[in-house]
């Protein structure tokens, strides 16, 4: 049998992350059901602590997910869950943004307007990609 999948991605600012990560790609954050979340509450399956708000609206705490505009037929699902520890050390997985007939450079440029560090370029054999950290530190890669 074969599985689907979604990356997660750790973060201090899951929501905020989420917003930059969406942009990043011309992908969407996933809508927070409010009435959803006070019913939890209300029911005693969550608390208030549980919640906080983001851009006006309630959400849970502990993350969101985004998505690829066309659905998850078409790529699968990113998760940023709240995990309080800083980052250390190298990730061991991360994302690569293929930019298709988009100037790579561009991209790059745009992601370090928004808030990503220039980490390095790197090239091997006719390949060559930009090497970001994302605002919270997420190592990340664009090339074509």
């Amino acid at each position: 049998m074969a599985y689907t999948f979604q990356v997660t991605i750790d973060s201090a600012e899951p929501h905020v992350l989420a917003d930059w990560w969406a942009d990043a790609l011309g992908w969407e954050v996933e809508s927070s059901d409010e009435a959803f979340i006070r019913r939890m509450i209300e029911d005693g399956r969550a608390t208030e602590e549980d919640t906080t708000t983001h851009r006006g609206t309630l959400v849970w705490k502990a993350g969101t997910g985004i998505r690829h505009p066309e659905g998850l037929d078409r790529a699968p699902r990113v998760l940023f869950q709240y995990v309080g520890d800083a980052k250390t050390v190298k990730n061991r997985v991360h994302l690569d943004v293929r930019t298709g007939s988009d100037d790579p450079k561009a991209v790059v440029e745009r992601l370090i307007a928004k808030g990503a560090r220039h980490l390095h370029d790197a090239s091997q054999g006719p390949y060559t990609w930009t090497t970001l950290a994302d605002p919270q530190g997420n190592e990340l890669c664009v090339s074509h």
